[in-house]
């Protein structure tokens, strides 16, 4: 019973925030599994692999509980995602082959040096401002509620070089790729942070599904946790989509930036001490 109610608690807290900064739940999933492995004697025989697998498998229901929602509020760009997805859908597959080679230690370290480095990439400042960039490409537009119009643009090419390497560092940690190509669209495309974290979580649940495939393929999917945790994902990821919806563009890239060196610093303790 303690288990059930331990994943279904962490499932609301991945979704929710997963969905409100457009990171995926593997950010929490994954962690919180391997750190579970440590203390928890009904989790001991979670690995690395299992806690990927089992991640990417949840997300999945994260990805479609959140584009659902914020299909709702118009915020995602289905042109764009499912460009992106040519690349993050293949880079998925590879990332969950290589993550066989990876030891409680070694993963931990560089899954939490993986979230400080992504953390820091969102404190660049844009070399431009959106109305001020000459646009070439796939050109796309946004409409604020106020009003406000954003335009944003980006090379096909690029857009599916970039997410081939999203999909792939997503398959390889269990995190679904948001956590990388939030900031490539807000930093290099322009795109506007709410259509960025709407978008990532289409992306999110398209290339977690064909990563899941491979995972369940080689077995490492711990699917009473994941029956376990998939209701309070659901849940949570229409939750963190209503609250984005409140909430300024400027505040949701703040606190994508401290969910992540939180957590990366946590993983690094872990694998150090």
């Amino acid at each position: 019973m303690i288990v059930i109610i331990i994943m279904l608690i962490l499932g609301v807290l991945a979704g929710m925030i997963g969905s409100l900064v457009g990171l995926g739940g593997g950010i929490l999933i994954v962690p919180a599994l391997t750190y579970l492995a440590e203390i928890v004697p009904a989790f001991h025989d979670v690995t690395p692999q299992i806690a990927i697998g089992t991640s990417l498998f949840v997300i999945i229901f994260t990805g479609l509980s959140s584009t659902l929602s914020y299909m709702k509020y118009k915020l995602v760009d289905y042109k764009s995602g499912l460009i992106f997805f040519i690349g993050s859908g293949t880079g998925s597959v590879a990332g969950a082959y290589v993550s066989k080679g990876f030891h409680t230690d070694s993963f931990s370290l560089w899954f939490g040096i993986f979230m400080i480095a992504i953390s820091l990439s969102l404190m660049l400042k844009r070399n431009q401002r959106s109305a001020e960039k000459k646009h070439v490409g796939m050109i796309r537009a946004f409409q604020e509620n106020d009003g406000t119009v954003y335009t944003y643009s980006y090379r096909v090419w690029i857009g599916i070089s970039i997410a081939l390497v999203v999909g792939f560092l997503g398959g390889l940690f269990g995190i679904g790729g948001g956590s990388l190509m939030v900031p490539a669209m807000i930093l290099l495309f322009m795109f506007p942070p709410r259509v960025a974290i709407a978008t990532s979580m289409f992306i999110i649940f398209l290339s977690s599904i064909t990563g899941s495939i491979a995972h369940i393929a080689s077995g490492h999917v711990n699917w009473l946790f994941a029956l376990c945790l998939v209701p309070g994902a659901w849940y949570g990821g229409k939750l963190g989509a209503y609250i984005n919806r409140a909430l300024k563009n400027d505040i949701l890239v703040i606190m994508m930036r401290w969910v992540l060196v939180i957590i990366g610093l946590r993983m690094i303790f872990q694998a150090i001490f």
